[in-house]
């Protein structure tokens, strides 16, 4: 039975604010946690928008697009899945009031939501459009000269002194990202944590990114979670944990380096070439002899293997399969220690961090294969016991000591969240510092027109190069969107007396600029007086304080300065950092802003990006088709067993 469901704009903006209840509870600094119970009367408490929205139960298909769609966007940023359905549904209901106040729409019953169905789609599109054409412009322009542009060295540089850890601009990024995780009791001592792992994973002249990326990739094989303990028992060990313990006595090695050979495949006798014949013969016990005749010879052939590793200075077998019984007997006859059943992650990390090359044939073992190794002992975290390598230093990474992370909490649902939250901490910095490209496949027309001097090829580097300079951050507590929205109004104005019709999108731009307000106004939720002060004193503090420069596309703009001004005082050239916009407007306001850290100003584009294409899908879906899956089954045996019935 297929059942039909017409939908239209209130129904959508019905389920989005539905969702907005959940997430509104543990938004913001005044957020608190939300408890979970699963059927099985476990219960996991979180503030995290992922871990929330991934427990829903969700029933109706508009409802898992959307959760589908923020969650996507999360694993991309590592962060902003609250915010991306708090910033949904206030674009949905902007919408929603200017499509009804359309002069075309009709109030009759009838065409009234098709009226508004169209509006409201024309409205999202032209929302998309103008975001793609313009937000780039507007950001470089009004938000990237208010904030700070960090370096790899602030990445991975520690503060000094102590007194130094409150103007570190990494510090504050990532504390308060994790304060909206974790929580602030432990905000610190992870984010210092984080910084200390960056710094063991510096490779030697290597961008950021591909830092970032390498420890994004292979996190699951970098931590351990334990759990049982204090998440203050978080700390780096040397080298490398191989979630596996020993399947052979592990010998006394006392320190001292080792050799290790991975294998990727089962160790087994060698292959009889072409022409050579192994004669069994059956003697007085058939089958039983020759069996035990075979297995003497694949045992003789499998000591050749083991002599060969002796030879080498083997004494470490790494697999990732499960072994015979007769290959343990022979590693530990031999004196080697094997691990068996090694992720395919975790012998990845090896290889690349040891410089050996995994083998599946044991009989083509060569120098190249063998790892060397500082030490090779069992480590206990908590209840369990694995293997713990240590690695010597090559020359293409000196600059790099490898560690791995052990993450400790109370329970195994907050190591859970925790490590989830390391993990989505480096995503953001991986997104934070990404250069920034053109939203839109093609530059603005008002680009283009700017810069009719130039030639054709210059136009398409200017196309194609950064709008801005990656790790831009901003002060958290709304400032972006403070910021946006008047340069958005702005704009708008600008529009409406302008002739050009190129300029812009006067009424989308101030749609949009109103419902970016939703964002700071739920971070001041406790105080509205509060979120008045901020937005008056900032406003305040933008028309004292121009921009030094206007920012728009790329390095070869960003040399033109001001008349009188020193190179130096710019925020964003060679990626120094200058936050005297912000320090100023602390001084000048007597601190009206809310100490909340810093925000990536990239992740915050991509936010806003991902929302509007969600809202021009969720727009264009006019009906909803309920198929009974099991109903159908049902239906289609009982005619199988009718057809059988007739045939018999």
């Amino acid at each position: 039975m297929v059942l039909v469901e017409h939908l239209n704009l209130e129904h959508v903006l019905q389920t989005v604010s539905v969702l907005e209840s959940v997430v509104l509870r543990s938004f913001g600094p005044e957020g608190g946690q939300v408890l979970f119970t699963r059927d099985t009367g476990q219960a996991m408490l979180s503030r995290s928008g992922t871990c929330i929205l991934t427990a829903l139960r969700l029933e109706h298909p508009l409802a898992r697009i959307v959760v589908e769609c923020a969650l996507k966007h999360g694993s991309v940023t590592g962060d902003g899945s609250k915010t991306f359905i708090l910033m949904l549904a206030s674009i949905l209901r902007m919408i929603h009031s200017t499509a009804c106040k359309e002069p075309n729409v009709s109030h009759t019953y009838n065409s009234r939501d098709v009226s508004e169905a169209t509006a409201a789609r024309r409205l999202a599109d032209e929302l998309l459009a103008f975001v793609l054409e313009e937000l780039d412009d507007l950001i470089a322009t009004g938000v990237v000269p208010y904030g700070c542009c960090l370096s790899w060295e602030d990445f991975t540089a520690k503060p000094q002194l102590p007194a130094d850890k409150n103007n570190h601009c990494v510090q504050k990024l990532l504390a308060s990202f994790f304060q909206t995780r974790l929580g602030c009791t432990h905000s610190d001592f992870i984010s210092d944590l984080t910084c200390e792992l960056l710094t063991h994973w510096k490779f030697k002249n290597d961008q950021p990114s591909l830092s970032l990326q390498f420890v994004n990739d292979n996190f699951p094989a970098l931590h351990t979670s334990v759990s049982g303990f204090p998440i203050s028992c978080s700390r780096l060990i040397e080298g490398q944990v191989i979630h596996r313990d020993f399947a052979t006595p592990c010998p006394q090695t006392d320190h001292k380096p080792v050799k290790a050979v991975v294998f990727t495949g089962y160790l087994q006798p060698k292959l009889l070439s072409a022409g050579e014949v192994l004669e069994l013969r059956s003697g007085e016990q058939g089958k039983e002899g020759s069996f035990v005749q075979f297995n003497t010879w694949a045992e003789r052939s499998l000591e050749g293997v083991f002599a060969n590793l002796q030879s080498l200075g083997v004494s470490v077998l790494l697999s990732g399969v499960k072994q015979s019984a007769a290959v343990l007997a022979l590693a530990a006859h031999a004196n080697m220690c094997a691990v068996e059943c090694v992720s395919e992650d975790e012998l990845s990390l090896f290889a690349q961090l040891s410089g050996a090359r995994p083998i599946s044939d044991c009989w083509m073992i060569e120098p190249d294969n063998v790892a060397t190794l500082t030490f090779c002992q069992p480590i206990l975290l908590g209840a369990h016991r694995y293997v713990h390598v240590a690695f010597n230093d090559l020359e293409e990474r000196l600059t790099i000591k490898p560690c791995s992370l052990i993450i400790c909490g109370p329970g195994e649902g907050q190591t859970d969240q925790c490590a989830s939250a390391f993990q989505d901490a480096i995503r953001m910095l991986l997104s934070t510092w990404e250069p920034m490209g053109r939203t839109a496949s093609t530059a603005s027309k008002r680009t283009l027109q700017s810069n009719k001097r130039t030639s054709f090829h210059k136009d398409d580097q200017i196309r194609n190069a950064p709008v801005f300079k990656p790790g831009c951050v901003i002060p958290a507590g709304g400032t972006f969107e403070f910021l946006l929205n008047h340069a958005l109004l702005q704009q708008a104005r600008s529009c409406l007396v302008s002739d050009d019709a190129n300029m812009g999108f006067p009424a989308v731009s101030q749609l949009l600029a109103n419902a970016l307000l939703c964002v700071p106004r739920q971070i001041y939720s406790h105080s509205p007086r509060c979120f008045l002060q901020t937005q008056t004193a900032l406003l305040s503090f933008i028309q004292n304080h121009s921009p030094p420069f206007s920012l728009v596309y790329n390095q070869e703009h960003n040399t033109v300065l001001t008349q009188g001004q020193d190179k130096s005082e710019c925020p964003l050239v060679e990626g120094k950092q200058c936050m005297h916009c912000c320090r100023e407007a602390d001084k000048s306001s007597k601190g009206f802003m809310l100490d909340l850290g810093l925000e990536s100003v990239s992740c915050k584009c991509q936010l806003l990006l991902a929302v509007l294409q969600c809202v021009s899908s969720l727009l264009h879906v006019d009906t909803v088709l309920h198929i009974h899956t099991q109903s159908r089954r049902l239906a289609n045996i009982s005619s199988e067993g009718t057809e059988d019935e007739a045939e018999d």
